[in-house]
């Protein structure tokens, strides 16, 4: 039975860490449930309640940068609070769109809002550049916060 537990976790986290770069995954959650998954298989000698509720903070944090990140993008760009609106409901809609709509849905939604807002093309496509380079960055904290959960798991279990 403990080795179930292994394999369910670790299938867990595995899913977890291509859930935050795939927004239709619970990336974060299923983090969380493969380190409380190995913690249980473990009978929490190795992997403990510290780790779980660490793999917890981690997947809030990751969640929260997952909602911030292309809406701080257009802002740090300039734009308006109307981009960051934009970018915000552009990642909302994308996420009913797949991969790409998923990945281009911020950046279009701040050029479109912004546009809208004021005419101006190139202030637009500034927003939208801002947009698309916050989503890139936000998925790289949230693998690099993801890395430090399976990290810190299998640190407890090799040492």
């Amino acid at each position: 039975m403990h080795a179930l537990g292994y394999v369910l976790g670790f299938a867990s986290l595995a899913v977890g860490i291509a859930g935050v770069v795939l927004p239709v995954l619970p990336g974060s959650v299923l983090l969380v449930v493969g380190a409380a998954l190995i913690a249980w298989a473990d009978g929490f000698r190795h992997v403990g309640w510290g780790t779980v509720i660490l793999s917890a903070v981690m997947g809030a944090l990751i969640w929260a940068v997952d909602l911030a990140a292309a809406a701080l993008g257009a802002r740090v760009a300039k734009a308006s609070k109307w981009a960051v609106i934009g970018a915000s409901v552009g990642l909302l809609v994308g996420l009913f769109l797949g991969l790409p709509g998923i990945i281009l849905g911020p950046a279009v939604g701040a050029i479109a809002f912004e546009y809208l807002h004021d005419p101006d093309t190139r202030r637009a496509l500034r927003a939208g550049t801002g947009a698309f380079i916050g989503f890139l960055l936000g998925s790289v904290v949230k693998v690099a916060l993801a890395m430090v959960v399976v990290g810190v798991i299998v640190l407890k279990l090799v040492l």
